[in-house]
């Protein structure tokens, strides 16, 4: 009995230190990815490549100066429905980690049972028996090749991709705020213009009728400028609808119901103004920081884990089993004085023949593994791309927002000359006409501009992956524990 035991202790110190060494599939690398040194559109508009300073990234809409803005991002981030929902996906991977774990440990059972049996063979009248037994069985498969280990280690990338998608759900979410704060001020600014340009052309429809009363105008003048008059006020359907849906949109986003933020913000108030400079840094400063890079490369790394768990199944499974257990003839006896028994030894399995099919898991992770290699370059060609659109719809909607602003001055400008020179019977009135229609055009672009150019900024920081540093950790008050 001594020998047999010494036999079994001696294999199975073997077998620990053989599994200790080995596992089987791909060791994973990460890729390798050669960016540009700086970025290939000129910076301008106040943007420079100076190196970020990580706070101001992290709370880049703080820049903006805008009190509302800040407040509907905190309440967004405690009760966005998407963010509730990654934080969600980040509990089950690190359950599913856990339990990868578990593979590492012996699995106990304990049973019992009662059974009553009865015969007739010897007897006449027949016999009856009860047998009691209760028992511990335990089961431990050695990790040899490293399957276990090759399963706890996807399953730790499966958490640090899923950290990773909460946090771009907390970058997307923000700059969706932010923009729609923007469109909120922005439309509120459309109407304000437009309100005003309402009102200086309904002076200008009574100055036309009462032209034409004293004889000095004719009725063409009178219907041109109730045409010019209407025609101002069709935008303001419009206008009040695109409102109307970026405040739903916005209570949406704080995991409200639409209207929840219509009288908070039912006041109209400035466009927020970009600050005068704004840094970028480089390219690969970006590649370290947008969390949907950093997802991809994890999910290539849980995907190359993959790889060696189907390998592993080629390989012989070597487990440890036992048994210890109690029999009686009653259920006293079972306390008292019960039969014992117990079994303990190695086994072993291995597939010796399955069709191919192994071999062709093996195959169908690998190929996943190459799918997710080329999903993590284009991540980061889409990124790169998306910085490079931002930059450049940045300073350019800066230029044409200045253009805009000098026409609307000497918009401005013509029409109080027409409307004198109209008065003092000098013109035609359709030149006042023309120079009005002009003045509600550039005002109705300028505000949009205005609104566009900080919208742009918004996107240029989502862009670079600014904003999750900060509302991550603050999201579950646990996000990075458990490790």
């Amino acid at each position: 009995m001594c020998f047999t035991a010494t036999i079994l202790i001696t294999l199975f110190v073997f077998l620990v230190f053989l599994g200790g060494c080995a596992s089987v599939g791909p060791d994973y690398v990460r890729p390798d990815t050669e960016v540009s040194s700086q970025w290939h559109t000129p910076l301008k508009g106040g943007v420079n490549p100076a190196r970020m300073d990580p706070q101001v990234l992290a709370s880049w809409w703080t820049t903006l100066n805008d009190r509302d803005l800040s407040g509907l991002i905190d309440r967004a981030v405690a009760g966005n429905l998407d963010a509730k929902k990654a934080t969600a996906r980040v509990r089950q991977a690190r359950a599913n980690r856990l339990a990868a774990k578990a593979g590492f440990f012996p699995a106990v059972e304990a049973a019992g049972s009662a059974v009553r049996n009865y015969s007739n063979a010897d007897t006449v009248s027949g016999k009856v028996t009860d047998l009691y037994s209760s028992n511990f069985d335990a089961v431990w498969e050695l990790d040899i090749f490293g399957g276990i280990r090759r399963s706890v280690e996807a399953a730790a990338a499966d958490l640090e991709a899923a950290r990773e998608d909460l946090r771009d759900v907390l970058v997307s979410l923000l700059g969706e705020v932010a923009r729609n704060y923007i469109d909120v001020r922005s439309y509120q600014a459309r109407i304000e213009a437009a309100g005003g340009n309402i009102a200086m052309q309904r002076e200008t429809y009574q100055l036309t009728l009462w032209r034409q009363q004293a004889g000095l105008g004719d009725e063409l003048a009178v219907q041109e400028a109730l045409s010019n008059l209407e025609s101002a006020r069709s935008q303001l359907p419009d206008l009040r609808s695109g409102l109307e849906g970026a405040l739903n949109r916005i209570a949406v986003l704080l995991g409200e119901q639409p209207g929840k933020v219509h009288k908070e913000l039912e006041k109209p108030a400035a466009i927020p103004a970009p600050p005068p400079d704004v840094a970028v840094g480089v390219p690969a400063d970006m590649l370290r920081r947008r969390p949907d890079i950093r997802r991809a490369e994890r999910e290539l790394a849980a995907q190359t884990a993959r790889v060696g768990v189907a390998t592993a199944e080629l390989y012989p499974k070597f487990t440890l089993i036992g048994s210890i257990g109690l029999e009686a003839l009653s259920l006293n006896r079972l306390v008292s004085s019960p039969t014992r028994m117990y079994s303990a030894g190695p086994a072993i399995t291995w597939p010796i023949f399955q069709g191919g099919a192994i071999r062709a898991s093996i195959e169908v992770q690998s190929a996943l593994q190459e799918q997710a290699l080329i999903e993590y370059e284009k991540t980061v060609l889409d990124a790169l791309e998306e910085v490079e659109n931002a930059l450049t719809a940045y300073a350019e909607e800066q230029k044409k927002m200045e253009s805009l602003r000098v026409a609307q001055g000497a918009a401005q400008r013509s029409v109080e000359i027409a409307l004198g020179k109209y008065e003092a019977g000098l013109i035609d009135f359709l030149v006042v006409l023309v120079a009005q229609r002009s003045l509600l055009s550039f005002q109705d672009q300028l505000a949009r501009s205005e609104g566009v150019v900080t919208s742009n900024l918004v996107k240029l920081h989502k862009a670079l992956g600014g904003g999750w540093e900060s509302m991550a950790a603050d999201r579950t008050g646990k996000i990075n524990r458990g490790k």
